[in-house]
């Protein structure tokens, strides 16, 4: 074999190397410009730029969850001061009246907090109490319907 011969193979084993490392570059490049099109949605969106407003999004979505569950906090403790818990007793204050014509309502908070309203009914006369209530402690005692109607009312 003469050097014009080893050269020809060579330069053709050569070309075949080349042409396959070509082959295996298109196949690299044409992956990558699959990825490049998934990332820039064919030219009409860039997904960077999307998840970036989406970022945002979120950030604005959680911003309003906080202002929410801080209303709601706001919300629950005006609700626990309302007069929520109400119950009322009759009772024949007298055994001689008849027809339980004596009440009394509970009107409390969560706290157990508010006011018992009594009217007592007699034959020829009617009286009204009012009691409060802070924090289940009264500065006069509760009668037992009063006491009844407390635990009525808390137990709603």
């Amino acid at each position: 074999m003469s050097t014009t011969d080893i050269l020809a193979i060579a330069s053709a084993a050569l070309a075949v190397a080349a042409a396959a490392g070509t082959a295996v570059a298109l196949l690299f490049l044409r992956r990558i410009r699959a990825g490049q099109l998934t990332v820039l949605a064919d030219g009409k969106a860039d997904l960077v730029d999307f998840s970036v407003s989406l970022q945002a999004r979120i950030d604005d979505l959680h911003k309003t969850v906080d202002e929410i569950a801080s209303a709601l906090t706001r919300v629950d403790k005006r609700f626990d001061g309302a007069l929520t818990n109400v119950a009322l007793i009759r009772y024949d204050a007298y055994g001689d009246t008849g027809g339980q014509q004596s009440a009394t309502v509970a009107m409390l908070d969560s706290s157990r907090s508010g006011i018992l309203l009594s009217a007592i009914q007699g034959r020829d006369y009617a009286r009204i109490y009012l009691k409060e209530l802070d924090r289940g402690n009264c500065a006069i005692k509760l009668s037992p319907e009063e006491e009844e109607a407390v635990r009525r009312a808390m137990a709603r």
